[in-house]
């Protein structure tokens, strides 16, 4: 058996929530091109290249085949649409009603949009869900339209503790100056147009989250390089595989900046350089699991404390989303408390 079914193999089993021990980062780009993130990531852009009806509702369909909260989001603006409404208020309550797991106000709210376009038993079970004990859910943290809830960033959790008040409101104003300097909304995608490395922060602090979020890097980037900071911490990387000088070759998503604790992915599951790749980020505790394009990449791993490695990691902190010199664009940010 040849070494590159092998590795294959070993990737295969960790997507499926297997575990093994190659300390070598392998090849997944294969086996995960069928999951459903990376189906969506496809319909949608099929989607944006048609202003045929006919294609559109049949995309929508596809798309709510692959069941998950962002396809539930995606489909649900066109229920403005009136060649479409039907179809997507289908598609809307059959992800929503086959998935409690996704219960929360957004999801309620996307509901009760459906009901003028349902009927019989879905508009009856879209009633009875509606009539359930609310929770809170997936909170979407982008609104397509401005920096609504970001702010800019301010030195590191360490040095934001010692600062008195009023040193923090200073230079927090600046710092925000400095982000509606750099990241814009464009063509309702979140984007960082500067050259230097100025995160972008959630306004609320987070203990154990479960987050989605999806990342697309520039290919005309000079180093294109990006992250995703937890609870203030570096960080869920983002590479250009192609990066060898660097070492980008073992894939996007492991823990970087780990030291005693696993840092590189259990196997790469990047989409090509420019495309969109999705993540799932779960933090309890310490421990961090990732979900790349629908890819185990990273199995309840410790997260360290960048900033002072003899500490635990910050019990509660923002959520950062990085810049690295290079443009990079975020969209459907959503975020979950535990």
């Amino acid at each position: 058996m040849c070494k590159k079914y092998v590795l294959l193999c070993i990737c295969m089993l960790m997507a499926m929530g297997t575990s093994a021990q190659d300390p070598n980062s392998t090849s997944g780009a294969e086996q995960q091109q069928a999951t459903p993130e990376n189906r969506l990531i496809a319909l949608r852009h099929q989607m944006s290249q048609t202003t045929d009806a006919r294609q559109q509702r049949a995309l929508i369909t596809q798309m709510g085949q692959t069941g998950t909260f962002v396809a539930m989001t995606t489909i649900a603006q066109s229920l403005g649409d009136k060649a479409l409404q039907r179809d997507a208020a289908r598609a809307v309550a059959d992800i929503a009603l086959a998935h409690p797991d996704y219960d929360g106000y957004l999801t309620r709210h996307l509901l009760a949009r459906t009901l003028p376009f349902l009927g019989g038993k879905q508009r009856k079970a879209v009633y009875a869900y509606l009539a359930k004990d609310p929770v809170e859910g997936f909170v979407s943290h982008f609104n397509g339209r401005d920096l609504a809830g970001w702010k800019g960033l301010v030195e590191n959790p360490i040095a934001r503790e010692k600062m008195t008040p009023l040193e923090l409101a200073e230079k927090q104003k600046a710092a925000d100056q400095r982000m509606h300097e750099n990241w814009r909304v464009e063509n309702g995608l979140l984007a960082y147009f500067g050259n230097g490395f100025d995160n972008i922060c959630t306004e609320e602090q987070y203990r154990d989250f479960e987050m989605l979020v999806d990342w697309r890097l520039d290919p005309a980037g000079k180093e294109p390089d990006a992250g995703i900071y937890l609870r203030g911490t570096p960080q869920v990387q983002i590479w250009d595989i192609a990066r060898v000088n660097v070492g980008a070759q073992v894939g996007s998503g492991g823990l970087y900046n780990n030291q005693k604790n696993r840092s590189t992915p259990l196997c790469v599951a990047d989409n090509p350089l420019g495309e969109w790749n999705s993540f799932y980020i779960k933090m309890v505790g310490d421990r961090v699991t990732v979900r790349l394009n629908g890819v185990l990449v990273v199995d309840a791993v410790p997260l360290e404390n960048y900033w002072d490695r003899a500490r635990p990691i910050f019990p509660i902190e923002q959520i950062e989303l990085q810049a690295h010199g290079s443009k990079v664009y975020y969209r459907d940010i959503y975020i979950r408390r535990l």
